[in-house]
């Protein structure tokens, strides 16, 4: 009376066959891109260095540049009565902070206008 009860559990192998993983798609011009998108950008004058701004008024040794000297101040001077920055200008740093010196002063004393226009 005694009956076991066998439970046989049977594994079934299922043959999987994957394809093989393929490598990951890298288009064979990206390597290249690479130095081309951050490389400098081509200059004006290939093959030579970048010239050198020299200072206009450290050329002409010229020691202190004067508010009353209204026709050189309105050289540095935009249409629209704004300075220009020292990246432009290509003044010195000492002759920069002269030159909106001397313009801020002609524009208090109604020699330079504060705004064209």
């Amino acid at each position: 009376m005694n009956q076991e009860k066998t439970t046989e559990s049977v594994s079934v192998e299922i043959p999987v066959s994957m394809p093989p993983s393929p490598a990951p798609a890298v288009p064979q011009a990206a390597a290249g891109d690479r130095t081309k998108r951050f490389s400098r950008p081509p200059s004006r004058r290939p093959g030579l260095a970048p010239r050198r701004r020299v200072c206009r008024f450290c050329s002409e040794k010229i020691r202190d540049v004067d508010f009353k000297q209204v026709q050189i101040l309105r050289n540095y001077l935009m249409e629209s009565g704004k300075m220009l920055p020292a990246r432009v200008t290509g003044l010195c740093a000492r002759h920069q902070r002269q030159l909106s010196t001397a313009i801020k002063r002609a524009r208090n004393l109604s020699l330079l206008p504060y705004v064209i226009r």
